[in-house]
């Protein structure tokens, strides 16, 4: 056993998790890589997924199956890989060079003591391992495995956990970048001694050409392919069964299913599945409280970094996300090498490989309220988003006017918000007056869980506010462009809205307070707002 080579990181890692009451078993992805090396010959597999999606947890995993560092058999013999007929022909029968290249060496400065840690810690594990060959560990990594294959006919398993970290270190420089891909393409690339290649990271592989030096490597992300996709992230059926447990072993459980979904479900895989953030979910139901786990462990505050060089261009539509609409792009492929994103669909992009918006029938929208609180924050606290940032300060403002009933502060809010150059305040459809209605709301979400075009009663309302505070006063907002508010009110009224705030017949009532009726109106040819409140 060595530090690289047959290591027992890995299998301890994966046991640690594997014991744990919410583990989930995504052993089938063993199976689905078996496929891929003896059906199809692809030996080389590089998964990309945002960050907290399992993927160490699974290069854990391979590593644990395949390697011959820790006899793993009581640990996989209960996982549903133990039913394939391949299980025991390569259960720890392989070489595994494990390596997670987020790590770095004590005190490190420069491409050259980071990447020398790996070929040297490498290089000592063959040497040890293979003392009859008199290894010389100041040679290539790749060519002392290639003597190896030529005098033992030995192959090797790499699993490379994090392949991407190094792009995030701040002393690389593009040079460094260049040299790292090098590196990769002269031990992976063509060697006879490769028997499998699994590489996991959040950003693609770039691609400078069709010659580049990592293309042996299929690529499978979570936007645009099928394989793999059921393997990172919770599936519903997967959260069900986790619910089940946490309301059997947790005292007092003060989390709904529901709750689970709207605050940590939303992403979607290219299959069409709908996914839950795996980290979120397992701290929430640990902790047994609703929080902003994913967002809060990693530089998700600086998400205005992808959207500040292009503020013109992006505002108009963020405002929409936020507001629950979708907005189209065209998904383009994120190079690591890409060192500026400077069009709408390049920054989109890149958000959605890094989890902050998901993609789906050639649209991109913010997944969940973990993901729309820090979206709301953004909108709150950059004033670089010029109008934007005005409506969402004046947010507070409106939400007392509707609570006091004042409705001329709410309409003098809205001829604000009108008086702005942006497209979306022309009104050609309630979908943009939604859009405003939300964001000079805003402030509202952290008292409110606000829903958007819910069933209720007979038809569908425009927004439910659900307030989230004891004692809190419940509204339900109508809109109509080019009709009254006083219509909007009728129609709240006449079609029951209501009953989706009080619940089903035979329920226990979601809610039993003061529910305040909100009708808001623009007209077309005076280019007036208009607003009426009363009490259900």
């Amino acid at each position: 056993m060595g530090k690289y080579l047959n290591s027992r990181v890995p299998f301890e890692a994966y046991k640690e998790i594997a014991r744990t009451r919410f583990f989930v078993d995504k052993s089938l992805l063993l199976e689905d890589i078996l496929s891929a090396v003896e059906i199809d010959g692809q030996k080389y597999l590089c998964i990309t997924r945002p960050r907290r999606f399992g993927k160490s947890v699974m290069a854990n995993m391979v590593a644990a199956f395949f390697g011959k560092a820790v006899d793993a058999g009581e640990l996989f013999e209960r996982l549903a890989v133990a039913r394939n007929e391949s299980y025991k022909a390569h259960l720890n029968q392989h070489n595994v060079v494990y390596i997670d290249f987020s790590e770095v060496p004590r005190d490190c400065t420069n491409y050259g003591q980071y990447i020398a840690r790996i070929q040297d810690g490498v290089n000592k594990d063959l040497a040890r391992v293979y003392v009859d060959l008199s290894i010389d560990t100041t040679r290539a990594t790749w060519d002392i495995m290639s003597d190896i294959f030529q005098e033992k006919g030995e192959k090797f398993v790499f699993v490379m956990d994090e392949w991407d970290a190094m792009f995030h270190m701040s002393f690389i420089t593009q040079e460094d970048k260049e040299a790292y891909l090098l590196f990769l393409k002269s031990l992976l690339k063509g060697k006879v001694y490769v028997e499998l290649a699994y590489m996991t990271g959040v950003l693609p592989i770039a691609k400078y050409s069709g010659g580049s030096e990592l293309n042996m490597f299929l690529e499978y992300d979570m936007a645009t392919k099928k394989k793999f996709s059921e393997y990172f992230g919770f599936l519903d059926s997967e959260v069900d069964k986790l619910f089940e447990i946490y309301q059997k072993e947790t005292d007092e459980p003060a989390i709904t299913r529901e709750e689970l979904r709207i605050w940590y479900d939303g992403y979607c895989t290219a299959k069409g599945k709908r996914i839950y953030n795996p980290r979120s979910v397992v701290c929430a139901l640990t902790d047994n409280e609703l929080s902003n786990y994913w967002t809060s462990s990693g530089p998700y505050d600086e998400i205005f970094y992808y959207i500040r060089n292009n503020i013109r261009d992006v505002r108009d539509d963020i405002v929409l996300m936020v507001s629950g609409e979708p907005v189209s792009i065209a998904l383009q492929g994120y190079a690591v090498t890409g060192t500026e994103l400077k069009t709408k669909n390049q920054i989109y992009s890149a958000m959605v490989v890094y989890g902050l918006l998901t993609y789906e029938n050639k649209t991109v929208s913010v997944p969940n309220k973990e993901l729309m609180d820090k979206f709301n924050e953004l909108l709150l606290n950059n004033d670089s988003l010029g109008y934007v940032y005005s409506l969402a300060r004046e947010s507070e403002r409106m939400l007392a006017a509707t609570l006091a009933g004042d409705t001329d502060t709410m309409a003098d809010i809205l001829e604000f918000a009108h008086n702005t150059e942006s497209p979306i305040f022309s009104y050609n459809s309630e979908i943009e007056l939604a859009a405003v209605i939300n964001l000079v709301y805003l402030a509202a979400r952290d008292r409110y869980r606000v829903e958007r075009e819910d069933k209720a009663g007979k038809g569908y309302v425009d927004f439910i506010f659900y307030p989230e505070i004891k004692g809190g006063v419940a509204m339900i907002l109508e809109l109509k462009a080019g009709g009254t508010p006083k219509k909007a009110i009728q129609q709240i009224r006449d079609k029951n809205y209501v009953l989706r705030l009080r619940g089903k017949l035979g329920e226990e009532p979601k809610y039993t307070g003061k529910v305040l009726a909100v009708g808001i109106s623009y007209n077309k040819k005076t280019k007036k707002h208009s607003c009426k409140v009363e009490v259900l």
